[in-house]
């Protein structure tokens, strides 16, 4: 059941994502053109660059990305103690790393800055990293493999570390975390992982019954984005609409899959 899932979610995800949904609207209306349904025709390409349009020259997606990264706002300083940490994976390109054997990170990478600020800061810390290869091919290495090269070049001590090697998905994290951190006796650890994912990641760690502290990082915004036209980034706003779509595509499906407790964990 949990393999079925997790390919259903990576075809939803390549089907639904905003780009694709805009070609596939190109696809309707050129079949609908051959198929002499010129209403139909207009109505899927008026669609098509409606959507398109959006997704470029709009500022929708940081819009909706700036909402996610505010739900959890970050604490206005550091602990005064800290026992342990969970770090999410999502932060290495692993594609890249398995062949290298190097320490590649892509956007997501403040995950593990933050992470290692806080593991020489706090010496008696432990550090859980909850990443496996989230492929469909299931042939890279995780997060958890190449963050075991990432922190000794910084002097911090394999031993602090505990691994998730596993995990493929953010319910799969939770589950995971939770029997490791039975065995290590860790508790109430901050947990890390990127603004805009904190919401799905605390309502799938509530439901499995643990207790973290939401450390997010990795902001895409600036907290201060308005609805409205850009020109100036396309790339970008498609990006971060891209992801932004993606965390609520999340949301929606663990809730009513009954992974989370809550539709917007807050």
């Amino acid at each position: 059941m949990g393999v079925s899932l997790f390919l259903f979610s990576k075809l939803v995800w390549v089907v639904g994502q905003p780009l694709s949904l805009v070609f596939f609207l190109i696809l309707f209306a050129f079949l609908a053109v051959v198929l002499r349904f010129r209403r139909l025709a207009v109505f899927f390409s008026a669609l098509g660059t409606l959507l398109l349009f959006v997704i470029l020259f709009t500022t929708t997606g940081n819009y909706l990305l700036q909402d996610l990264e505010l739900r959890f706002p970050k604490p206005g300083r550091d602990p005064d103690n800290l026992q342990c940490m969970i770090v999410l994976g999502g932060a290495f390109e692993n594609e890249v790393n398995t062949t290298s054997h190097g320490i590649e990170f892509n956007a997501g990478a403040d995950r593990f800055i933050e992470a290692l600020r806080l593991a020489q800061q706090y010496p008696q810390s432990r550090i859980l990293i909850s990443g496996g290869d989230g492929s469909i091919s299931g042939k890279y290495e995780g997060d958890a493999a190449a963050s075991s090269r990432f922190f000794p070049l910084f002097g911090i001590a394999r031993e602090r570390l505990v691994e998730d090697r596993t995990s493929r998905t953010t319910f799969e994290n939770a589950l995971h975390t939770k029997e490791l951190l039975a065995s290590q006796g860790l508790s109430n650890c901050l947990m890390i992982t990127s603004g805009y994912h904190m919401p799905r990641s605390v309502g799938i760690f509530r439901k499995q019954g643990i207790d973290v502290v939401p450390w997010p990082t990795d902001y895409r915004t600036d907290g201060h984005v308005a609805l409205g036209i850009d020109f100036t980034q396309p790339s970008l706003n498609a990006q971060n609409m891209a992801t932004a779509v993606r965390e609520w595509y999340g949301l929606v499906g663990y809730y009513f899959a009954g992974r989370t407790s809550e539709l917007y964990p807050g």
